[in-house]
């Protein structure tokens, strides 16, 4: 166990040297930083993420891991709250713009019942999140969610799911957004959302540190370039990582989104 412990630090350490490489100009992680949510966990998560980036570069939304039981809820907060408030300092569900792009951060990070890893966004977040996005269809901005839990639950995993996902899917349905980032599967997945003008893609990424097995997909993260202007948008994703019979980080897959 010490030593797979050993070799996902060094996977982990290899994709945030790869990705810094790439001089992306923010980075977004979409939750789990810990694992059963031990005190000592968001202390190290947290000095690991001041070895990622700056607060201002590196925007996170938590997973359910990183709420696990009750008596932790508010850790994540604590510890790693510069990373998770708006421009303006608000909490969830916030906003950070950085040049034509506004992304939207909200949690899903909801202590749950055994053997389970639903997540909740809740009534407040919905609402607020109806709010943001009507106020910024507005504006010339590329918006991005940023959520944990899919919004489209996975075959086989119902008791991963997110609760109020089909309210969710109705708000996107109804006033749009252009990206969706999410986690928690640890499998590079693409589906679409319906949108108010067009199908809407929702990604999700492997685990940062998960080393190559047949289990989940092995390390690897997404890089996107976005152009363009209102009604013609453009974006890129790039998918970078290890793969099976390939030495280190490659390039493995190159898809147009917009």
């Amino acid at each position: 166990r010490k030593r797979r412990r050993c070799h996902q630090r060094d996977v982990l350490d290899a994709i945030v040297r790869d990705l810094q490489a790439q001089q992306p100009d923010h980075i977004a992680l979409t939750g789990d930083l810990v694992n059963i949510a031990l005190d000592s966990e968001f202390a190290r998560a947290a000095k690991w993420l001041d070895t990622v980036g700056r607060p201002k570069d590196v925007t996170l939304t938590p997973g359910n891991h990183d709420a696990y039981i009750k008596r932790v809820a508010g850790h994540a907060a604590q510890h790693w709250g510069d990373f998770m408030r708006g421009d303006d300092g608000a909490p969830f569900p916030f906003v950070r713009r950085r040049g034509p792009i506004a992304m939207i951060g909200l949690t899903t990070s909801v202590p749950s019942g055994p053997l389970m890893a639903t997540g909740r966004l809740g009534g407040d977040q919905l609402a607020k999140l109806a709010e943001i996005l009507v106020a910024l269809s507005r504006e010339p901005v590329f918006r991005v969610v940023l959520i944990h839990h899919p919004p489209i639950p996975s075959r086989g995993h119902y008791m991963k799911r997110l609760t109020d996902a089909p309210i969710f899917r109705a708000l996107i349905a109804e006033h749009g957004c252009e990206l969706l980032l999410h986690g928690h599967n640890h499998e590079q997945q693409l589906m679409w959302l319906d949108g108010p003008h067009g199908r809407i893609p929702a990604i999700g990424v492997p685990s940062a540190s998960a080393i190559v097995s047949t289990h989940d997909d092995p390390a690897g993260y997404c890089l996107y370039r976005i152009g363009g202007a209102p009604g013609a948008w453009q974006c890129e994703m790039v998918l970078r990582g290890f793969a099976p019979g390939r030495e280190g980080i490659s390039e493995l897959k190159r898809q147009t989104l917009r």
